[in-house]
């Protein structure tokens, strides 16, 4: 089992110390981020600002997420990326492996209202090589065009009622975050999913739930899908990205709908190669992206909510359309009534076992 290089809160910030104030002697740093919108709203938001202010070049790359990269640069000694963003789980793992350089919580900088930084920030976000950035969730949504009556999709319990709402049903082709849906569809309380799912009968119930759509799932696998299959009518729901779904309803007129009754809700942050070349630099982008102006700048292009309070009341209005973003943002009140905080502390002890059942289930 992993360390769990996750800091209290309050401890965290008490800490004494903090890096000398070393400017930046790097030309150029490498960030590496996820591509499509998030990784438009990551340029603009972030990296081409904090370029501006330091006179650093930011090179940026792009990549699918987890550790292989990161490992083998690390092996061989041959770091060529400086700054990673990470979901949560592969941040923590990748800290406890020795994979990124320290990051010290003192040097995060003060929130937007004076308040005490450590509770700022939400939690369990703060780890011993970085802080989170965003909240980001896997929800599902259907198309107007598809339900046209008074009678539509509201609860995570629709989306598995082939009945009420035929049609088929669109899912990543992974067992994270269907086994909750699964779970939560089947009427197992929102704070009793990942202890049901500890249970041997827990899994049996999950994918017993799964067998009930199987027959009509469609597998998707890149995020940029689902809101293709809905736009195509080759799916009556999927579940999706929220922020892939946002963009397709502002920036292409689509006329998507997002279920946010059982979304998952997971966070994502920015963490150093060890060995990175350019440390000071990156070290510099860390505490500049930790910022809650920057943090409200990201939720201005994109429905991802930043992982301070303090930046939330920031956001204000999407930036291309002057559309309001707080009924669009994952933490918002109103959207997180049956909201689900992934754990990604039991996929990190499990998900190789899940893996390798979900793929015999797929199987079958």
């Amino acid at each position: 089992m992993m360390a769990r290089r996750m800091l209290p809160a309050l401890a965290a910030l008490a800490l004494a110390g903090s890096w000398p104030a070393v400017p930046a002697a790097a030309d150029s740093l490498t960030v590496v981020s996820w591509g499509g919108s998030y990784g438009r709203a990551s340029r603009a938001a972030v990296l081409e600002p904090f370029a501006a202010e330091s006179g650093i070049e930011v090179k940026v790359a792009d990549y699918n997420g987890g550790l292989a990269e990161i490992r083998a640069q690390v092996e061989t000694g041959n770091v060529h990326w400086d700054v990673v963003d990470m979901e949560i789980q592969d941040l923590v793992q990748a800290c406890d492996e020795g994979l990124l350089e320290f990051f010290d919580p003192a040097a995060l900088p003060p929130s937007a209202n004076g308040g005490n930084v450590a509770l700022d920030y939400l939690p369990d976000t703060i780890t011993d090589c970085g802080a989170g950035q965003l909240f980001a969730a896997t929800i599902f949504a259907y198309s107007r065009e598809h339900f046209t009556g008074a009678k539509v999709p509201r609860s995570i319990a629709d989306f598995f009622d082939l009945k009420a709402f035929p049609g088929r049903r669109g899912m990543r082709r992974i067992a994270k975050i269907n086994l909750e849906f699964a779970l939560m569809a089947d009427s197992v309380p929102i704070e009793d999913v990942y202890a049901v799912l500890q249970t041997p009968a827990g899994r049996d119930r999950a994918f017993a739930k799964l067998d009930t759509i199987k027959d009509d799932i469609v597998w998707w696998e890149a995020g940029a899908q689902p809101p293709q299959m809905l736009a195509d009518g080759e799916v009556a729901m999927t579940t999706a990205y929220n922020g892939r779904i946002f963009n397709a309803q502002v920036q292409e007129d689509q006329p998507f709908v997002v279920v946010w009754d059982g979304q998952v809700l997971y966070s994502g942050g920015m963490g150093i190669v060890a060995g990175s070349r350019n440390l000071p630099a990156a070290r510099q982008m860390l505490v500049y992206a930790s910022r809650p102006e920057v943090m409200a700048r990201i939720s201005q292009h994109i429905s991802y909510s930043p992982a301070r309070h303090s930046a939330m009341t920031l956001v204000g209005k999407h930036l291309a359309t002057g559309i309001d973003m707080a009924p669009h943002l994952p933490t918002s009140p109103q959207n997180m009534a049956r909201a689900l905080r992934y754990d990604w502390r039991w996929w990190s002890d499990n998900g190789d076992d899940m893996a390798e059942r979900f793929a015999a289930w797929l199987a079958r």
